[in-house]
């Protein structure tokens, strides 16, 4: 399994590390994992964090407004 550090994750997210951090402290942010004293991120848990992030309207969900004639 390919672990990323903090600061792997942070440039990741182009976020900084004390983002990281403060996001553990309040309970949110990406899942991470502790090895003993080390944190760490996994890439699959930062993309399911920018999906659940992801704000806006669904590509190709359009709505088709009828032409009045």
């Amino acid at each position: 399994m390919n672990l990323l550090t903090e600061k792997e994750a942070a440039e990741g997210l182009r976020c900084t590390v004390a983002a990281l951090r403060r996001w553990r402290r309040e309970h949110r942010g990406p899942r991470w994992v502790r090895l003993g004293r080390l944190v760490r991120y996994s890439p699959a848990d930062l993309d399911a964090f920018i999906q659940a992030s992801t704000e806006g309207p669904v590509p190709g969900n359009r709505r088709i407004r009828a032409i009045a004639t």
